[in-house]
């Protein structure tokens, strides 16, 4: 079962599988319908459905000073 998030621009998302440039961290930069992600290591973005970023998330970290 996937755990519901509130997501909110500039929060740190850890992600269960890595980026195929090596990273976990993405960060928040879009809300709505769809989530838009940013990857911490090489700032590639996607727009992803809500539910389908819900099922992807490990770990959500709040803080937006990292």
């Amino acid at each position: 079962m996937s755990e519901h998030f509130d997501y909110a621009i500039g929060h740190h998302l850890i992600l269960r599988k890595p980026h195929p440039c090596g990273g976990y961290g993405w960060a928040v930069y879009r809300i709505g319908a769809d989530i838009g992600i940013q990857c911490d290591n090489c700032s590639r973005k996607l727009v992803l459905p809500r539910s389908q970023v819900d099922k992807m998330v490990k770990q959500y970290v709040i803080k937006k000073d990292i």
